[in-house]
């Protein structure tokens, strides 16, 4: 109420003020030449008068009745067309009102032979003032509107990205008026394609039309533009495909203005919606977002180490580490290409000077030894891991000692160079393990747990999540490029689900894990409801611009050896339980005995040393089944349910 108040009392919004004063100029300047046209050979005395005292009357009368008719709710440079439109609808009548002003209120008589009479403008000058006031008004808006729709020059243009439009409707060309006055965008229109024949070779916007899509392949060849923008919101997934199919062949990009829905929900400019599919496009819920520098704030100052600094995760969890600005980020990998990534991203990119790489196989306990000792992290996040289920398959001696023995190295080495905080990243497959990847990192959460009792120093805590949209091996990026290649997209069975999540997700999740652990839990996402991957593949060739089974063909190929239909975030001996922070739980569950942990582990490291494949595979996934001792198992079923108001279940 006091904003409606304050803009009737304030009708004019200060911003609009030079443009007042413009009109106000060009109005005074119109006034004075209509009399100097008119009485182009010479003006009488009384109309001199008459001239001087009335202008105020003509420029005041004409202001408010363009403030009327809204030619100050908008800057000239986005005057559309409807607002041109007014501009003679608003000058005619200020002309009747600058009339009626002068003959109301004007002062200036003159003697007639009948004695005193009012004097009024002649008609030749009301007609030059309305024609005069028409173009200079009308002018100051297409050359102010024309000025800041000119191309980019210079440098600028020659380094801007060239983009064809698909499209010369109203969305092309809202398209090319956003690129034109909006430079910063970096991107420079060279022509539209579009299938109305009264277009072909004509221009629009002082933009050419190249032809229709049936020569987009050839215009592609002689235009060669950077990329192309399909601005028909409305198209079919037919022509998005024939356009997708030409530029793929080309390698050149391809986005598409979205549509009016997504629009309304995004409220921004439409060339700024522009976009490619995003991983959030395919998650089925909302993201859960968290301020890394609130629940990362325990990081701040201190030196924090990585393993596995080069994988999907591990590089995520360092930019974001990055951010509350460790002391010291080391971030140890063993793979040389993927670390050296990471480190001149942080380094030279980002320009983190904290950040210190190693090389380093954390199976090797020496080593991890020399590492700590050296660096003294007081935070360490072991995200190192093979995490590909039908290749661990294949090698389940390397899975269990990546997996499993690396994890014991580790946390036997946290545990005694003094580590605060030591954070596991698991997975869901470590539940109820049906793979040796599975129970290879079900038997890691087993030594996280085992650890938190032998060194009560240090707070051991594992982080277990679904599948991560975008990492390396995960279903998004296969479906990706399965589509770019035309297809066939394949999925295992149509009633698998899975759960997903974003990297920043997990990486956030890990983080926060840190400052909620206090000895051995396991901490989960609630993860919302899993997704059906058959109706993921069909959403991704969608959003793509094409049609599941017309465009892009489905094959159903059978689950590989161990792959479950569904996942579990939970174990049946598990409970979830709250934690205190937003959508995350806790695992809770009976204590291990570490003597158990302590044996098993002795007994899978001596089959990993005699290379025993088959015996291995067969004991880790018995092993991460049971996991505990029949009496605990009672206790378990011994233990009353949680109230329904104090759990949310994930699954």
């Amino acid at each position: 109420m006091r904003r409606r108040l304050r803009s009737v009392a304030v009708p004019i919004n200060r911003h609009a003020l030079p443009q007042i004063a413009l009109d106000a100029g060009l109005v005074a300047l119109a006034y004075f030449l209509a009399y100097q046209l008119r009485f182009d050979d010479g003006m009488p005395e009384r109309y001199e008068q008459l001239r001087d005292h009335s202008v105020t009357i003509a420029v005041g009368g004409s202001v408010m009745v363009f403030w009327a008719f809204g030619l100050y709710r908008h800057w000239w440079r986005y005057a559309d067309r409807s607002e041109l439109i007014r501009v003679p609808q608003a000058v005619f009548v200020a002309t009747l009102v600058m009339v009626g002003g002068i003959a109301i209120l004007d002062p200036a008589y003159v003697t007639t032979p009948n004695g005193l009479a009012g004097l009024s403008p002649p008609a030749g000058v009301i007609g030059l003032f309305f024609l005069l006031a028409l173009l200079l008004t009308l002018t100051a808006r297409v050359l102010v509107r024309s000025f800041f729709e000119r191309p980019a020059g210079g440098r600028a243009a020659r380094d801007a990205r060239s983009v064809l439009i698909v499209g010369a409707g109203d969305g092309g060309r809202l398209v090319l008026r956003e690129i034109v006055r909006n430079p910063d965008l970096g991107l420079r229109p060279v022509g539209f394609v579009d299938d109305d024949p009264a277009k072909q070779h004509m221009k629009v916007n002082k933009m050419r039309v190249h032809g229709n899509i049936d020569r987009l392949p050839r215009i592609l060849d002689d235009v060669e533009p950077d990329e192309v923008i399909i601005a028909i919101p409305s198209a079919s997934g037919e022509l998005r495909a024939r356009v997708v199919g030409a530029c793929r062949d080309r390698g050149v990009q391809v986005r598409t203005l979205p549509t009016v829905f997504e629009l309304l929900q995004g409220g921004g400019r439409m060339v700024r919606q522009v976009r490619e599919i995003q991983v959030e496009d395919v998650l089925g819920r909302d993201p859960v977002r968290m301020e890394i520098e609130r629940v990362g704030a325990y990081l701040q100052g201190r030196c924090v180490m990585v393993t596995g600094a080069g994988g999907s995760i591990g590089s995520e969890l360092c930019r974001q580490i990055a951010r509350v600005h460790p002391s010291r980020l080391v971030l140890l990998d063993h793979a040389e290409d993927n670390l050296f990534t990471i480190e001149q991203e942080l380094v030279n990119d980002r320009h983190v000077l904290t950040a210190v790489a190693v090389i380093a196989d954390c199976k090797e306990e020496e080593r991890m030894r020399e590492v700590l000792a050296e660096h003294r992290p007081v935070v360490v996040f072991h995200a190192a891991a093979y995490k590909h289920v039908g290749m661990m398959e294949s090698n389940p001696v390397e899975a269990v000692r990546n997996n499993a023995l690396a994890t014991r190295v580790m946390t036997r080495v946290a545990g005694d160079h003094g580590v605060e905080t030591f954070i596991l990243v698991s997975t869901d497959k470590a539940v109820a393990p049906a793979t040796v990847m599975g129970a290879s990192k079900a038997l890691a959460e087993w030594q996280v747990e085992a650890a938190g009792h032998d060194y009560p120093a240090t707070r051991f805590a594992s982080v277990r999540f679904g599948n991560v949209l975008g990492s390396s091996g995960s279903v998004v990026p296969i479906f990706r490029r399965q589509i770019a290649t035309g297809g066939p997209v394949t999925v295992t069975d149509p009633a698998m689900t899975r759960y997903f999540m974003t990297i920043p997700e997990a990486v956030q999740l890990i983080v926060h894990a840190g400052s909620l652990a206090g000895g051995g839990e396991t901490f989960v996402l609630e993860m919302g409801e899993p997704v059906r991957i058959m109706d993921l593949a069909e959403q991704m060739i969608r959003l793509s611009g094409l049609e599941p089974g017309r465009d892009i063909a489905i094959d159903v190929v059978g689950p590989r050896p161990g792959e479950k239909l569904h996942e579990e975030l939970f174990n049946t001996y598990e409970r979830p339980a709250p934690t205190g922070a937003a959508r995350i739980l806790r695992a809770d569950r009976p204590a291990l005995n570490p003597a158990f942990v302590e044996t098993t582990f002795d007994d899978i490291g001596l089959l990993v040393l005699e290379g025993d494949a088959a015996r291995l595979a067969a004991l880790v996934c018995e092993l991460a089944l049971v996991r505990v001792p029949a009496q605990a198992a009672a206790a378990v079923a011994a233990a009353p349910e949680p109230a329904a108001d104090q759990v949310r279940l994930a699954t």
